[in-house]
């Protein structure tokens, strides 16, 4: 798919960043975790994580890196865009390239993230009824499946 290309050891930075970017505006309003938010998380500490998986990820560049997907099997297991330049399909054609490049069917999505559920009803994900908790936290995670 035009844009989107196998994740590069340069990228991991740039990736990291979005991520956590992202984190930080959706996620520590719901956690609000000082500690982990602002302290634990880096860019250059998350881009060291992920180096050893660098086949799972893919990058949306037409010149900057504006958003990834990391697929494991057939789970989509994170997929982020800068935030500023969600609402730009950049999502709908990273996920679109899981699904029908990578054979991805299903992903977790936090319960809470309302916006990132109709997303992936959107575009043909339909919640299965299966919870479970986000590891270390009183969240619900729910499965969604093609």
């Amino acid at each position: 798919m035009k844009n989107i290309r196998r994740a590069e050891a340069k990228d991991f930075e740039r990736i990291s960043e979005i991520e956590i970017f992202n984190y930080r505006l959706n996620f520590y309003p719901i956690f609000k975790d000082d500690e982990f938010y602002f302290s634990e998380l880096s860019v250059s500490k998350k881009a060291k994580e992920y180096l050893p998986e660098a086949e799972k990820f893919f990058v949306y560049d037409d010149g900057a890196i504006k958003g990834f997907v990391m697929v494991e099997g057939k789970q989509v297991k994170k997929l982020f865009v800068e935030p500023i330049l969600q609402g730009n399909s950049i999502g709908a054609k990273l996920l679109d390239f899981a699904v029908s490049e990578k054979g991805a069917d299903f992903l977790w999505a936090l319960e809470k993230n309302k916006r990132a559920i109709a997303f992936y009803e959107r575009r043909g994900f339909c919640l299965s009824g299966e919870r479970k908790f986000e590891e270390g936290t009183e969240e619900y995670l729910v499965e969604m499946k093609r």
